[in-house]
C-alpha cells in the first residue's frame, strides 16, 4: 500500500515579506548580476596599476637642449639689455654747462653724481654749495697722488669694494667723479708756553682717493673687508672749482691749484678756507680721449666777514 509523503514547502525571508505585501516586488535576477559585474570591474580598476607614457632617451635629450637653449637665450638677452643700458651711460654723456669751447668739449657718463647747488660763476671758476655724501676712501701709496701705479692700485682696491667685496657681498653702482685730496688735517696742536708746537699726522702728506657711494644707502652702507678702505661722510661745504681737461699729473695739479687761489683772492664774496687743501675730480674712465674728458680743481671756501 502506497502512502502519500505531505509537501513540505521551504518559504524563504524574501517569500515571506512578500506574501505579507503584495506591492514587493520580486527580486530580479538580472539586476543581481549587474551588481555582480560592477564589483568585479571596481576591483579590477583599483588593482590595476596605471601606466605611465614612456620617453625614449633621444626625446628626453631633446627636450633638455630644447629647454637649456631657451634659459640660455633669455639669460642672454637680459645680459645684452644690461650691457646695452651701461654702455649709454658713456656714448651718450651728460654735459655741464660750459663756459668757453675747452668745457664745451668736455662729456661726463651718465651715472649719479655728487648733489650741488651753483652760487656764482665767473669766467675762471663756479662757487658750488655741496650736498653731504658719502664717500669710499682708501690712502694711496707713496708720495705722489697722480703716478699710473699708485693710482691703479688705490682705484682697484676701491672697486673691488664696490663690486662685492663687502660684508654683505653686494655690487654697487659705478658713480662719478673719483676724488682725490691730500690728508684735510693742520696737525695736532698741542699748547704750550712757549711756542706753539704742531707736529704732523702720520698721513698728513698722503693721497686719498675717494669713490662717491650711492645715495640710495645712505649711512646703510655695507662694510669693507679690506682694512685700508673706510668709509666716510663729507659735510655740506662751499668749494671753489675750476674745470679742465686733459690727463691729470701732479704739476698740472700744482699749476691749477695756484691759478684757481689767485682768482678767488679777488671774489667779492667768497675767500679760500684757512688750510684748505686741493682736491681734484675726474669724471671719465680711462679710454675717454683727452680733450672729452672733464677733471675739476676744488678748494674749500667760506664766506667773507663783513
Amino acid at each position: 500500500m502506497l502512502v502519500s509523503r505531505p509537501s513540505i514547502n521551504i518559504i524563504t525571508h524574501h517569500q515571506s515579506s512578500q506574501l505579507s505585501n503584495p506591492k514587493m516586488k520580486p527580486l530580479s535576477i538580472t539586476s543581481t548580476a549587474s551588481v555582480k559585474s560592477m564589483a568585479s570591474d571596481r576591483s579590477s580598476i583599483s588593482t590595476t596599476p596605471q601606466r605611465r607614457a614612456s620617453m625614449s632617451p633621444f626625446d628626453a635629450r631633446f627636450s633638455l637642449v630644447v629647454a637649456l637653449t631657451a634659459q640660455t637665450l633669455s639669460l642672454s638677452q637680459r645680459l645684452l639689455m644690461d650691457l646695452a643700458t651701461e654702455t649709454a651711460k658713456y656714448v651718450i654723456p651728460r654735459r655741464f654747462e660750459s663756459r668757453n669751447l675747452e668745457e664745451a668739449l668736455m662729456a661726463v657718463p651718465d651715472l649719479e653724481t655728487v648733489n650741488f647747488v651753483i652760487l656764482s660763476r665767473t669766467d675762471q671758476y663756479e662757487i658750488r654749495e655741496v650736498e653731504p655724501f658719502f664717500v669710499a676712501e682708501t690712502t694711496m701709496p707713496g708720495k705722489y697722488g697722480f703716478d699710473f701705479n699708485g693710482a691703479s692700485l688705490s682705484f682697484n682696491v676701491l672697486a673691488e669694494y664696490l663690486f662685492g667685496k663687502n660684508t654683505m657681498k653686494e655690487s654697487m653702482e659705478m658713480t662719478t667723479p673719483v676724488f682725490t685730496h691730500k690728508t684735510q688735517s693742520d696737525g695736532e696742536r698741542m699748547e704750550m708756553t712757549t711756542p706753539v708746537i704742531t707736529r704732523k699726522l702720520e698721513d698728513q702728506d698722503k693721497w686719498q682717493m675717494s669713490f662717491v657711494m650711492p645715495s640710495k644707502y645712505g649711512a646703510n652702507l655695507p662694510l669693507p673687508k679690506d682694512s685700508s678702505v673706510r668709509i666716510r661722510e663729507v659735510p655740506r661745504k662751499i668749494v671753489a672749482v675750476a674745470a679742465f681737461s686733459g690727463f691729470v699729473t701732479d704739476d698740472e695739479v700744482t699749476r691749477r691749484e695756484s691759478k684757481l687761489r689767485d682768482a678767488v683772492k679777488n671774489d667779492p664774496e667768497f675767500q679760500v678756507k684757512e688750510g684748505a687743501s686741493v682736491e681734484v675730480a675726474q669724471y671719465n674712465p680711462p679710454f675717454t680721449l683727452p680733450f672729452t674728458r672733464r677733471n675739476e680743481i676744488a678748494l674749500e671756501v667760506e664766506r667773507k666777514s663783513e
